[in-house]
């Protein structure tokens, strides 16, 4: 094994020992110490496989206390990352499916007009999809895109991926979002559209996504139900 891949194989190891309940939830992993011991690695090495886990959810690492093992039934939605539905759902490895609830060339209201910074004559495409995972379905995404640098759009195309027809057929650069996420009582909409039991809150990351040119071109809500993600994100301190 290759001393730069090392860790990989470690948070390998480990990631999969957490998936299939080896280490339980909120134990926590052997020290930095031990787990070089035992793979015969240096500590260096064990940390960068322990905050590679800690990055895509597994772990919380908890000053004084070690390595948390967290609740991997819940998907992680990364925070800081611009994805799509398609490709998030292909990183979990999840059974997906899509179906587009409304679409349509709107005159937008004055709440989306304020979103988008839109004039009295522009036109929206409005897009509302229902996410199944593994047979619920527990996202709800609202999508309005400004026609003006979207000029055409179809069904096929937002069942598919919006995103990837924007920068693979517009030749288009999605450069960045402005997000927020805030928990808000459930709508009629989210009732009609969702599998949500009994619960009555939903955790709603908004997005205002811009161009390279800093055009914003999409105000979105993506809805999910509470206890089903976890919304992660890899900081770093800054000097």
């Amino acid at each position: 094994m290759k001393t730069n891949n090392k860790y990989l194989a470690i948070y390998q190891e480990l990631s999969e020992g957490i998936k299939q309940g080896l280490v339980k939830v909120n134990e926590t992993l052997p020290s930095e110490n031990e787990l070089a011991v035992q793979y015969e690695t240096s500590r260096e090495t064990i940390r960068k496989a322990l905050n590679l886990l800690a990055q895509n959810g597994y772990i919380q690492k908890v000053k004084g206390k070690g390595s948390i093992v967290l609740d991997v039934t819940k998907m992680s939605f990364p925070v800081s990352g611009l994805v799509s539905f398609k490709e998030l759902s292909q990183n979990l490895g999840r059974t997906s499916h899509t179906v587009v609830e409304k679409f349509g060339l709107i005159k937008p209201g004055d709440f989306i007009m304020q979103q988008l910074n839109l004039g009295a004559h522009d036109e929206v495409w409005e897009v509302v999809r229902s996410r199944k995972i593994d047979g619920e379905n527990i996202i709800l995404d609202k999508d309005y895109l400004n026609r003006r640098h979207i000029p055409f759009l179809t069904k096929e195309i937002c069942e598919d991926s919006i995103y990837r027809y924007i920068e693979e057929e517009l030749k288009l650069k999605i450069s960045f979002a402005k997000k927020e996420i805030v928990v808000e009582e459930c709508t009629e909409e989210d009732f009609n559209y969702l599998d949500l039991k009994n619960f009555q809150h939903i955790v709603v990351v908004k997005n205002h996504v811009y161009l390279e040119d800093t055009s914003l071109f999409q105000y979105t809500e993506s809805r999910h139900r509470l206890d089903k993600f976890r919304f992660v994100d890899f900081a770093r301190r800054g000097h």
